[in-house]
């Protein structure tokens, strides 16, 4: 229920979530929602939590997947570039922090720590890189990707928001993306390159690999 209360919120803005809309997206009687919630204050709550928890998570796993600090920070954008492709949605930093006078307390306190969480990887990434320590670029990149991905919304124009991912690289807001040194691509097509073989049909290499 949370993850379509999100996606109604992506869609269409904290001010227009309602439980008749969840309840018809779940396929569920508006009370039945009441139920999980008494109040909106307590579904937004529970849908900016979610996704927050959701977006650290993502972080974790590119940390893991992607040990150099400049590669993750490469990658990064696609964070928020996922969310336009589908279908064009917005992300929790763009749809509610829009809305953040009217939402209550909780609801804003999570939009803040949303924030924190991506602000605070980006610095660490940036720290190990040796580019630049401390929070100031990592907020410059969380602000300038948000507004990136508000502009590209606009239009529902991916590539937009792909052009100005570019155009931060070459700003130097973004680590370029560097193609392989030469010792490590002479590596990479030898292990790729198919190998000859002889008459039983073995490759040279397994003829000379130990048993």
């Amino acid at each position: 229920m949370k993850i379509d209360a999100g996606g109604i919120g992506q869609s269409r803005g904290y001010s227009r979530l309602n439980f008749r809309d969840l309840a018809t997206v779940v396929g569920i009687k508006a009370a039945s929602v009441h139920y999980h919630f008494p109040a909106k204050a307590d579904l937004g709550v529970a849908v900016a939590r979610r996704y927050r928890e959701d977006a650290a998570g993502a972080l974790e796993a590119l940390s893991a997947e992607t040990p150099d600090p400049a590669e993750c920070l490469r990658q990064y954008p696609r964070m928020f570039r996922i969310a336009l492709e589908n279908e064009n949605r917005m992300c929790l930093g763009s749809f509610m922090a829009a809305e953040y006078d009217d939402l209550p307390d909780e609801v804003k306190t999570e939009v803040q720590i949303f924030a924190d969480v991506h602000i605070m990887w980006l610095s660490e990434r940036l720290a190990a890189t040796g580019m630049e320590s401390g929070d100031a670029k990592a907020r410059a990149i969380f602000a300038a990707l948000v507004c990136a991905h508000l502009m590209a919304r606009s239009r529902a124009d991916v590539t937009l928001y792909d052009s100005l991912v570019d155009s931060y690289r070459a700003a130097g807001l973004l680590p370029t993306f560097q193609p392989l040194p030469a010792p490590l691509q002479s590596r990479h097509e030898t292990r790729t390159r198919p190998q000859p073989t002889s008459a039983k049909g073995m490759s040279h290499n397994q003829i000379a690999a130990p048993a």
